[in-house]
């Protein structure tokens, strides 16, 4: 992963444990206040987010712990990679996009942020600037021309 994806990944994480966590043992124990819980629907409410927030920390600590961290900008070459972003033209409608190939969790297509699984990174790893890339995606095929490769 990039490092701004490993961060947001301590952001959310300290969120979670500094903020979320102790919001939820709060409001838990108000709706203990109120009585009967078999019928207290905050309790049910809180106790099912404070599921959420233990598991997402548990997902996010093994995440951090097993994280590689890659810098973009230590890398480089002719040729498309992890961290590269990469300029490219849909050869059916002149439109150019940009896109930086980044890790699973930090794939944000608004963005310009795709997931190194995502068919169109697949389809442009290893090639260079000048190539044309065939993707094929759920809604056709799709060809690309790779513009530019970058490592910023």
């Amino acid at each position: 992963m990039t490092a701004g994806g490993f961060e947001s990944l301590e952001v959310e994480f300290k969120n979670l444990k500094s903020v979320e966590r102790p919001a939820v043992i709060k409001a838990i124990a108000e709706a203990r206040e109120h009585g009967d819980l078999s019928e207290n629907a905050e309790y049910h409410a809180a106790k099912e987010k404070q599921s959420f927030i233990e598991g997402r920390l548990i997902e996010l600590e093994s995440m951090i712990g097993l994280a590689e961290v890659i810098d973009p900008k230590t890398l480089g070459g002719n040729t498309v990679k992890f961290g590269a972003t990469v300029s490219v033209v849909d050869e059916d409608t002149d439109e150019e996009a940009v896109y930086q190939i980044v890790g699973d969790h930090e794939a944000d297509v608004a963005e310009g942020k795709i997931s190194i699984s995502s068919p169109i990174a697949r389809g442009m790893i290893s090639k260079e600037a000048g190539d044309t890339v065939e993707i094929n995606t759920p809604g056709g095929g799709k060809s690309y021309e790779i513009l530019k490769i970058e490592y910023k």
